[in-house]
């Protein structure tokens, strides 16, 4: 039995879910930052109380294992992120495709091989950042909070950051601090930014997103002018009013107000241009967000006479990749802004065969059942949480000759391709995707069609 405060020498076998490696102590030993093979000094830090597993800090190698690399980034170990840093690039592959198909047992069907990231390093096209103020020279930094806590980890130089996001937040931090802008202190409830979030297109062009918890400062609207002024990558920057406490990062209650330059930035995946408003969701791996839509239209096998309905469409990207082969394209997404980007980069791009639907998309597409519409083709493209019941239920009625799932959830997938399964549409294959080179996150699409399994 582990005991809290002991040191112990134990065998890696595995990796967790969360990327850190597995000891078959008794109970489990879950080690942050240890890889299987290794052999490792661990101190236990705390034991469940019922007994089924337990965790530790690495304290020191014995045996390292071949696959461990250097890591590039100067924050890693210490900010949270990029957690499988030190894992050789082909092993985490290999281990994403493990862990999809053991997620998912019998129900994936054929599981083909992760597919890779272009780019290891300078992938992430979003930077979500925390203001901060270094404790030994009062300098104002721009990072992350350190695991379990609030202390900030300044993020300056990392190397998972597409240039030239790191740029753009290093001269931002600069000019907050010389123009006196306050950081606000959540434990105090006192200052004003809260939060940076840095997107970049595919032209290198970036929009910049300050999150504050008391609007209409004259220095964050002074902030803004002198960011667009000093950056000339900087295409806008916007400030959005979040005064609430908890982990909400931007606040939805009130508009955001431009402070120089345009809201909306264009962005190009594959040959779709989309138009991304400061607060939407995009892929942050444009390479991969590549590949993943194409390998959606090769599925969904468009003959120009389909009609299609992308559910949880957001932004548009696949239900306008999707659209050229289509007869028409249908995207439904709760959230009114990004329909309302949808929309804009369908007119940009002269898409007339595709529309976008605000609203719940269990009654959207119960009244669709309901009217007898045909759909061909559907895609479900869900956050984390997975699809609704309700949702999968309305899906079932109208009877579609291919379904794809597009995942980055392991575990919900697996409860949802079950109860799919129960519908009539098995799985036949499942591919994986690098989205995230370096962490635990694996994307996936499975491709579904109704029949036997």
């Amino acid at each position: 039995m582990l005991i809290k405060g002991a040191q112990i020498e134990v065998e890696v076998s595995g990796v967790d879910v969360e990327g850190a490696g597995v000891a078959a102590t008794e109970p489990p030993l879950h080690v942050p930052y240890a890889l299987p093979g290794e052999r490792v000094i661990a101190e236990v830090l705390h034991v469940s109380p019922h007994g089924t597993a337990a965790w530790g800090r690495l304290h020191a190698l014995k045996t390292p294992s071949p696959e461990r690399v250097a890591p590039a980034c100067r924050a890693f170990g210490r900010c949270g992120g990029c957690v499988l840093q030190h894992w050789e690039g082909a092993a985490q592959l290999a281990w994403k495709r493990e862990r999809l198909a053991q997620a998912l047992g019998p129900l994936a069907g054929e599981v083909l091989p992760t597919v890779a990231s272009p780019r290891a390093l300078g992938y992430r096209n979003r930077s979500k950042l925390v203001w901060g103020v270094d404790d030994g020279d009062g300098r104002v930094v721009l990072g992350a909070y350190a695991p379990r806590s609030h202390d900030i980890v300044d993020l300056a130089g990392c190397a998972i950051a597409e240039p030239p996001l790191d740029e753009v937040a290093a001269r931002l931090a600069e000019l907050a601090r010389a123009l006196g802008v306050s950081i606000h202190d959540e434990r105090r409830a006192e200052g004003v930014l809260r939060y940076a979030l840095l997107r970049v297109n595919w032209r290198g062009e970036v929009q910049v997103l300050l999150v504050v918890a008391q609007r209409g400062r004259p220095e964050v609207a002074a902030l803004g002018h002198a960011l667009g002024a000093a950056c000339p990558s900087v295409l806008g920057v916007v400030e959005n009013f979040q005064p609430a406490r908890g982990d909400a990062l931007v606040g939805r209650d009130s508009e955001d107000v431009v402070l120089a330059g345009e809201p909306m930035l264009e962005e190009r995946v594959g040959a779709v241009r989309l138009l991304v408003s400061p607060r939407a969701f995009l892929q942050v791996n444009r390479g991969v967000a590549e590949r993943l839509y194409a390998d959606v239209a090769r599925a969904a096998a468009l003959t120009g006479a389909e009609q299609v309905i992308d559910v949880y469409s957001g932004v548009g990207g696949i239900a306008l990749t999707l659209a050229p082969g289509a007869s028409s394209v249908i995207g439904i997404e709760e959230e009114p802004a990004a329909v309302r980007d949808a929309a804009a980069a369908a007119a940009l791009g002269g898409v007339g065969q595709a529309r976008f639907l605000a609203g719940d998309a269990a009654r959207l597409l119960g009244e669709m059942a309901r009217h007898h519409q045909r759909a061909d083709v559907v895609v479900l493209n869900p956050p984390r949480k997975g699809v609704a019941a309700e949702v999968l239920a309305a899906v079932e009625a109208l009877r579609p000759r291919t379904l794809l799932y597009v995942s980055c959830s392991p575990d919900s997938l697996a409860r949802d391709l079950g109860r799919l399964a129960a519908q009539g549409y098995p799985c036949r294959r499942v591919t994986p995707y690098d989205m995230l080179p370096h962490t635990p996150h694996v994307e996936a699409l499975a491709e579904l069609t109704p029949g036997p399994a």
